[in-house]
């Protein structure tokens, strides 16, 4: 006879997702598309140096050394200071993880992105309270402290994260 998992004392964790669309003003779109913009030119800047380290000797580049030099790609473009460096580090990761699937060759090559593609985004986490949830969804970057029309109930137990 086989024991369930009630009789080890062990809890099921039930995951749970929701979309939620917003309506942002238009100085909220004007940053929402500079944190498009910005997440693309990190990406295509560093796909860019891998593409050219790779081409040279043979190797490409890890993500700590690109994570590295972020720091030096902000200090020379001031406008990406002024965005969300959680979003840019993605954009790092993003590059160093498609490089990794290509060379175990799941993708393709990574190509360049272009803003006329119809879908953008950027990826961000909740660190020291950037993102919040309550009875609002709270967005600081964006300064984003508005609900959604017609939301489903914010009644959250657990850890929430993005």
């Amino acid at each position: 006879m086989l024991a369930s998992d009630q009789d080890f004392g062990t809890q099921i964790r039930v995951h749970k997702a929701y979309k939620y669309r917003i309506y942002p003003t238009k100085e909220q779109q004007q940053l929402i598309h500079q944190m498009f913009g910005c997440c693309r030119f990190v990406f295509n800047h560093f796909l860019g140096l891998w593409n050219n380290t790779y081409a040279t000797t043979g190797k490409g580049l890890s993500y700590n050394t690109c994570a590295t030099q972020l720091p030096t790609l902000k200090g020379q473009f001031d406008w990406l200071k002024t965005v969300d460096s959680i979003a840019l580090q993605s954009a790092v990761r993003h590059v160093a993880d498609s490089f990794d699937r290509f060379f175990k060759k799941q993708n393709q090559a990574p190509r360049f992105k272009s803003r006329k593609h119809p879908v953008q985004s950027y990826t961000t986490k909740q660190t020291n309270g950037n993102i919040a949830l309550g009875n609002r969804i709270i967005i600081t970057l964006l300064h984003w402290k508005q609900l959604p029309k017609n939301p489903p109930p914010l009644q959250v137990a657990g850890v929430f994260k993005t």
